[in-house]
């Protein structure tokens, strides 16, 4: 049984990729894709803590990038080539969403980071995901699309409650 989410966490960094392209050449296309790498990981990491649920995640699948796809309006500009986008159904919408709320605000960023201390994924320390709680110019530059609030608050909106639940078991919201 697969408990590895390196597949999910691949396909869902490129569809964020491919919807909010980097602006630039390659070193702009690299900046971009680590930013989303790192934001799906540790979406992913939230998403599915224990191995577990990455083997779960395995049995049952992601679900695929159809909602995503219809969201952003990507879905009126894919072909009929299925193999082509076979990729696609390794896509977490969950996932994509939670890596946009990640995306566009910092502090909820360095909190989901401060999270995964501890957890059987990794140490959680800040340093492994610099460029997603702490761009400098060149990474927000270079990802402007995929940083920007009100481009990424379509896909960030459908899970965004869920996310703040992970982050703030118990909360009470305030109407």
């Amino acid at each position: 049984m697969q408990a590895d989410l390196s597949p999910v966490i691949a396909a869902t960094a490129q569809w964020l990729t491919r919807a909010f392209p980097a602006s630039g050449g390659a070193l702009a296309s690299a900046l971009c894709e680590v930013q989303a790498r790192q934001a799906v990981t540790v979406a992913a990491w939230l998403r599915y803590p224990t191995a577990m649920d990455a083997a779960l995640l395995g049995v049952a699948g992601p679900g695929g990038s159809g909602r995503l796809d219809w969201v952003t309006g990507a879905d009126a500009v894919l072909d009929d080539d299925t193999d082509a986008y076979a990729w696609r159904t390794w896509v977490d919408e969950v996932v994509a969403s939670w890596a946009a709320c990640l995306l566009t605000d910092p502090e909820l960023a360095a909190r989901a980071v401060a999270a995964l201390a501890g957890a059987s994924h990794s140490t959680g320390t800040r340093a492994e995901f610099r460029r997603l709680v702490t761009p400098d110019d060149s990474d927000r530059s270079a990802a402007a699309l995929l940083r920007h609030p009100d481009l990424l608050a379509p896909v960030a909106g459908l899970h965004q409650d869920q996310l703040l639940d992970r982050l703030n078991p118990g909360r009470t919201l305030i109407a």
